[in-house]
């Protein structure tokens, strides 16, 4: 399988009960795509940090996904690969995922609804970040 890594990118959200950090890695799957057809596969690895003092459970999460040739995908759905994590605080938790694009870039961003121990439901920013296969950014 061949890789190409991006930049990590990241977001932290403060709020008085919790203080979630996002971190996002890409790599484009080669193997898995198809360009003559427009079919460009990446997976990406999210990294959820609890920074806080108080405990969240991941509720759901809503993406954006946008193709370089300006279509956008809305997904919704409950909690991230089948879980719904509770992230103690100093803790994180880790999963990977993909998508398939109809062009060689686009972006991904979103966010998790979460609910800390004490029942505050509150937005996790998940940060827009780029999707990009080989040397198609310069």
């Amino acid at each position: 399988m061949t890789e190409d890594t991006a930049p990590e990118n990241s977001t932290d959200i403060d709020l008085t009960s919790a203080a979630i950090k996002v971190d996002v890695a890409t790599r484009y799957l080669a193997d898995d795509s198809d360009p003559e057809d427009d079919k460009f596969v990446f997976a990406y690895t999210i990294t959820i940090t609890n920074q806080g003092d108080i405990a969240a459970k991941l509720l759901t999460r809503h993406w954006i996904i946008t193709h370089g040739n300006g279509k956008t995908q809305e997904v919704k759905g409950d909690g991230v690969v089948g879980e719904q994590p509770l992230i103690k605080p100093g803790q994180g938790y880790q999963y990977t995922s993909g998508t398939v694009l109809e062009t060689p870039v686009g972006t991904m961003g979103g966010s998790y609804q979460m609910v800390d121990e004490q029942g505050q439901q509150f937005d996790a920013t998940i940060p827009d970040f780029v999707l990009s296969g080989p040397h198609a950014l310069h």
